[in-house]
């Protein structure tokens, strides 16, 4: 099992940044990518952001450029940092791990971007 716990997301203007952090724990052995998805009202889920346990990165088009995906293997840790924050980026942020068989997901942490 693997349990992934985000923070970092909260209330910001247009142009602002946030940086959002997920910590994950378990039996991590079997997880080469770890990612970033975002779920706003009335959407799908889609993909912001994934690395590999190698640090090799990519990003949905809207976001290149403005956030940036990191991996600290020694904690466990992924981060995404949003800089040039626009309104619609407004959506739930959860955190992703694949392994083989099976993904796991954080809880989501709410980002919210104002005009």
């Amino acid at each position: 099992q693997v349990q992934l716990v985000e923070s970092g997301g909260g209330l910001v203007q247009a142009g602002g940044s946030l940086r959002l952090s997920c910590a994950a724990s378990g039996i991590l052995r079997k997880i080469n990518v770890m990612g970033w998805y975002r779920q706003a009202p009335g959407k799908q889920r889609e993909l912001v952001a994934a690395i590999t346990k190698g640090g090799s990165a990519n990003y949905v088009d809207s976001v290149k450029g403005r956030f940036t995906i990191s991996r600290d293997n020694a904690i466990n840790t992924v981060y995404l940092q949003m800089n040039s924050l626009k309104p619609e980026d407004t959506a739930v942020y959860y955190c992703n791990a694949e392994s083989v068989s099976v993904d796991y997901w954080g809880q989501g942490t709410q980002v919210t971007v104002s005009a």
